[in-house]
């Protein structure tokens, strides 16, 4: 077939890699066209967190921010995560804001009777305003893992420092489209 076309009058061919073969990138269709996007497949080793708070996160808050930046890649975007003990607490993801999120997930871990007191929470993306950061720390998060990379992240430093939470970036999002 290949060889036909070519013969053809003004026609130009163009020849592409299987970019599907890669493995490397993710389609949405739309109505109207298609979302092309770099598949989210970096790991975050505990040495790519950046402390970025007076209070340094302890062992066990690290291991919980691991584990919810693990589960919060997989998750709708605009994810809020509430993690204690390697365990999903509450999920809120989907939503226009992060504070709704929020709201979300403190409202599923209530209604199972899960006390998110001394739990981390993790974010899909940047707090982009300290609201988000605010509503967490009031659900009782000792400690925050998320992106960074906000216009506002001094701001968002300033509310975890103010109300003593641990806060570390991770330098990539996990953000869906």
């Amino acid at each position: 077939v290949l060889e036909m076309l070519m013969k053809k009058k003004d026609r130009r061919l163009v020849r592409q890699t299987n970019v599907l073969a890669k493995g490397g990138w993710e389609f949405k269709s739309t109505p109207f066209g298609m979302l092309v996007q770099e598949r989210d497949s970096k790991i975050v080793a505990k040495e790519d967190l950046t402390v970025v708070t007076k209070r340094q996160p302890t062992a066990e808050e690290i291991a919980d921010m691991m584990f919810a930046w693990k589960i919060c890649k997989h998750i709708k975007s605009n994810t809020i995560l509430y993690v204690k003990n390697r365990q999903t607490f509450g999920v809120g993801a989907g939503q226009m804001s992060r504070v709704d999120s929020s709201k979300i997930a403190r409202w599923k871990a209530s209604e199972v009777g899960l006390d998110l007191h001394g739990s981390v929470v993790a974010s899909d993306a940047f707090f982009p305003f300290a609201d988000g950061l605010l509503a967490a720390a009031e659900a009782g998060v000792t400690a925050v893992i998320q992106p960074g990379g906000s216009i506002r992240d001094s701001d968002v430093i300033e509310a975890a420092d103010a109300n003593n939470l641990a806060m570390v970036f991770t330098g990539m999002r996990h953000f869906k489209h």
